[in-house]
């Protein structure tokens, strides 16, 4: 084997074992909300977004239009070009678009944070070893949900809705524990949700474009407030 591809998958075996339980919960919600499991197998297969899938189904869900949808993944998953960005000075500048386009369907906030540690010139090899374990265990954990959620009584499909919650403040707490800034910003988007959910006529704002403006604001105030790149 590839001493590059082994060095890479071996480092994303800690992140594949990581997003099995996250896209287990994904399966669960989304066919708990009416897509089918092939439908929601596929999903994963094509997308690997984490925070933006999870968004991007509920809108689904929700029926809301088409552009609300592709606004609010757009601002959600905006990140990941500016990772990829930062990736493409570590990479061989010799390597063809195709691979290059292949490693940006791979990176995630955990995958980028791995290869931005690499000391070494980015390979290709290395990157798509670091990559294929992580899909495999996203892909892998939506399809166990999914078929999960589509054997078990619909009395306990729509219990399971609880686990997203659960799920976000998992992810939530813990950052906003450590940091001033991600609590900041954490509390700025709930205070922000709260509002456009509470009150009069604004309350009649659909849910994407909710979404999309608690996200622009709550980062553009946390941007301000902690310009020197404070860990979040």
């Amino acid at each position: 084997m590839n001493s590059d591809f082994s060095r890479g998958f071996k480092a994303g075996i800690p992140i594949a074992l990581g997003y099995f339980p996250v896209s287990f919960t994904f399966g669960l919600i989304a066919v708990n909300g009416g897509i089918p499991v092939w439908l929601t197998i596929f999903i994963s297969f094509s997308n690997l977004t984490s925070a933006g899938q999870f968004a991007g189904t509920n809108l689904i869900i929700a029926n809301v239009p088409f552009i609300e949808i592709a606004l609010t993944t757009f601002v959600i998953n905006i990140r990941y070009m500016l990772m990829s960005l930062s990736l493409s000075q570590k990479i061989k500048a010799n390597m063809p678009m195709l691979h290059r386009c292949i490693i940006a369907f791979g990176i995630t906030d955990e995958t980028f944070a791995v290869a931005s540690l690499e000391k070494k010139e980015l390979t290709f090899s290395y990157m798509i070893g670091l990559i294929v374990g992580p899909f495999a265990g996203w892909v892998l954990g939506t399809a166990t949900g999914a078929m999960v959620c589509s054997v078990l009584p619909e009395q306990v499909q729509s219990a399971m809705g609880i686990a997203l919650y659960a799920m976000f403040i998992a992810l939530v707490i813990p950052p906003s524990k450590k940091s001033k800034a991600a609590l900041t910003v954490t509390s700025i988007g709930i205070v922000i949700s709260s509002i456009f959910k509470w009150t009069p006529y604004i309350n009649q704002i659909s849910d994407g474009f909710r979404i999309i403006i608690a996200t622009i604001v709550a980062s553009t105030i946390g941007a301000l407030l902690f310009p020197k790149g404070e860990e979040l």
